[in-house]
């Protein structure tokens, strides 16, 4: 529900209050569940919709509690600052024992550069670190994303590279999932990496990445899903499942179909070696 209490309306009814909602993590110290949205951007000509991207608390049976304080840089704005439509609050995780809480950037900033291309066009998002306590921001950290895997299919047709969720496994270490999709072929790139966040750069009053005057996130790829030999869909979460009869703990992935009859929704059950 909205603050007000009111359902939150569809994009008939009241597109400029209609949520994107992306992530959604349990808080087992409050027992409320958090979930973030990417807002709106649409700017066209006697056409403008500017809905801020947020991070929400809401009790389990759907009512609002609070939200998180949303940094200056995230603000949707008529010209080419702050976020990209579709391309902002995408992962959540919370770490140290619920006292933290990670939210990933899906997309560059418009002030962080351009967006994923192809071969070694990568691209630079960022992954924030709250407070979970005051729902204050205490930290942005610059995270380089890949090149997008493959070309699309017509050539100028749509294509992406990006940051659909993340796990945190420490106050430190993320597990980062980056989604690769092109036109034309109906697999998903999908890549995880270990995402190192000390000795990385608190760029949260850094207005631009584009420099590059700071010391990035460090990341080491563990898994890329090309190699599996299956079809890999959409993935867009992931979460640590309930342990396996070996003993050790499971990881799992999920794929969001967008409502389309080309794609499917997939289940990916991993033992973590």
């Amino acid at each position: 529900m909205q603050p007000n209490g009111n359902v939150y309306p569809d994009s008939k009814e009241d597109p400029f209050h209609t949520p994107d909602p992306e992530a959604m993590r349990y808080n087992a110290k409050t027992g409320q569940l958090v979930w973030s949205s990417e807002g709106e951007r649409i700017v066209k000509n006697n056409y403008l919709i500017l809905e801020d991207p947020s991070v929400n608390i809401i009790s389990t049976d759907g009512k609002y509690n609070d939200s998180f304080v949303l940094p200056s840089n995230l603000h949707m704005q008529q010209t080419q600052n702050g976020p990209r439509q579709n391309g902002v609050f995408e992962g959540l995780s919370f770490a140290e024992n619920f006292k933290t809480l990670f939210v990933s950037i899906e997309e560059p900033l418009f002030e962080d550069g351009p967006r994923a291309g192809l071969k070694d066009s990568s691209a630079w998002i960022r992954i924030l670190k709250y407070n979970a306590k005051t729902k204050k921001p205490e930290a942005q950290f610059a995270y380089q994303i890949d090149p997008v895997a493959y070309p699309a299919n017509p050539s100028g047709a749509f294509k992406i590279n990006g940051v659909p969720d993340i796990l945190a496994i420490n106050d430190h270490q993320l597990l980062v999932i980056e989604r690769s999709f092109s036109t034309g072929r109906n697999p998903s790139t999908i890549k995880v990496y270990l995402a190192e966040l000390n000795g990385a750069t608190n760029v949260l009053n850094t207005k631009s990445l584009v420099t590059g005057e700071f010391t990035a996130v460090s990341k080491k790829l563990l898994l890329n899903m090309d190699e599996l030999g299956i079809y890999i869909d959409n993935i867009e979460g992931v979460t640590f499942g309930p342990k396996l009869s070996s003993g050790r703990q499971s990881l799992i992935f999920v794929s969001d179909n967008n409502f389309s009859k080309e794609q499917t929704t997939q289940f990916l059950l991993f033992e973590v070696q």
